[in-house]
């Protein structure tokens, strides 16, 4: 009776190791880097500020309008409001588009662990749009203030605020819709609610003359109000919060929506 030839069993030369996060890092990273989407809601945003804020800088030139003490740099808001709609738009597709054509699964198996997959998507798409945010936001400022002679000098903490203070406010509010895609997993249905957060209640004010408690609240706390609050010293209304306090206060509302996701992220079905 013959025995087989003992057979050695194969030793991969690759090494094995526990996966991390900076693994799933990695992983988001190509993705997010890879897919059309970035490209196209990025590029416009980029070309939403930069349009926009040369637009306002024609417009002044051409009527020969003095700002006064009005430092040039509060003619950067309407872009970067325009643009956090694209940011907005983005960080819903970071999450929605895996679970619309069924890649979360695929994700999730590479990585069982869903808070970790999570977490990756919210650290790189927070600083991809960060630092797109903030060097444009630096960019279209830098032009306008070589383009317009009138309005008072800005200060450091001014140009802070209107750089790098506009450019965290617009990350964490896609952080804030990257929340809700992942509750809500539907593209177009979390991209609404985005659009309904930041837009509706300060439409919604304008039309409650009679309820004026509820209407000063709602133009001090809406978004475009919290956002304007980089770009001016008083706000959109007086007594509105004011310098960094914008930032924390959408900061509070994205650590609660991103909890929440977390919890769902863990608990439900893909």
């Amino acid at each position: 009776m013959t025995t087989a030839p003992y057979q050695q069993q194969y030793t991969s030369p690759i090494p094995v190791r526990r996966a991390h996060l900076g693994d799933a890092l990695a992983s988001e990273w190509t993705k997010i880097r890879s897919v059309r989407s970035t490209m196209w809601t990025l590029g416009v945003m980029v070309l939403l500020m930069v349009g926009v804020g040369l637009l306002a800088v024609v417009a002044i030139n051409a009527t020969d309008t003095d700002m006064g003490q009005e430092p040039v740099l509060g003619l950067g808001f309407n872009g970067v409001l325009l643009g956090s709609i694209c940011v907005v738009t983005l960080g819903v597709l970071t999450i929605s588009s895996e679970y619309g054509t069924g890649m979360i699964r695929t994700t999730l198996t590479a990585c069982p662990s869903r808070s970790r997959v999570l977490a990756a998507k919210a650290i790189v798409f927070f600083l991809l749009t960060l630092v797109v945010t903030t060097v444009t936001a630096a960019l279209v400022a830098a032009m306008q203030s070589a383009m317009i002679d009138s309005g008072a000098a800005a200060t450091g903490e001014q140009w802070l605020r209107a750089t790098v203070g506009a450019g965290l406010f617009t990350a964490v509010l896609g952080l804030l819709a990257l929340a809700v895609g992942a509750l809500v997993r539907h593209s177009a249905g979390a991209i609404t609610i985005m659009i309904g957060v930041m837009l509706l209640p300060l439409v919604a004010a304008m039309f409650m003359s009679s309820m004026e408690k509820v209407q000063e609240f709602l133009f001090q706390y809406s978004i475009p109000s919290l956002l304007i609050a980089f770009y001016s010293e008083a706000g959109l209304t007086p007594g509105g919060p004011h310098g960094w306090t914008p930032l924390w206060i959408l900061s509070g509302v994205a650590a609660v929506a991103l909890a929440g996701a977390f919890l769902a992220t863990e608990q439900r079905d893909v």
